[in-house]
């Protein structure tokens, strides 16, 4: 089983920036594809970034440019650095985690670890 915890969450303004961690146990995740995504009230869960086994990104146009994924393998933590936030980047953000395979990357359903979440609130 692998464990995902997230961090570094909170209240900050727009303009702002914020940098989530999700720190893993239970596994080396270093084989494993790893994600955010996000939940604002009364949306679905929506897709953020991924980073694969290979460090290779992918990332929601609506976050293009402004955030970065990374992963250290040795520490078992998966980053999420969010630049120039706005107040539509409020949400829950969640880490996820699957072991590496050719699937869709923005589906929730395609990933089988979940973090608990943590709250970003952007104020104006």
């Amino acid at each position: 089983q692998v464990q995902l915890v997230e961090s570094g969450g909170g209240l900050v303004q727009a303009g702002g920036s914020l940098r989530l961690s999700c720190a893993a146990s239970g596994r080396t995740l270093s084989s494993y594809a790893m994600a955010w995504f996000r939940q604002a009230p009364g949306k679905e869960r929506e897709f953020v970034a991924h980073i694969n086994w290979s460090a290779s990104t992918y990332y929601a146009d609506s976050v293009k440019g402004r955030f970065t994924i990374s992963r250290d393998n040795a520490k078992n933590t998966v980053y999420l650095q969010m630049n120039s936030l706005k107040p539509e980047d409020s949400a829950v953000y969640y880490c996820a985690a699957r072991p590496s395979r050719l699937a869709p990357i923005a589906a929730p359903y395609e990933y089988d670890y979940w973090g608990q979440g943590i709250q970003v609130i952007v104020s104006l």
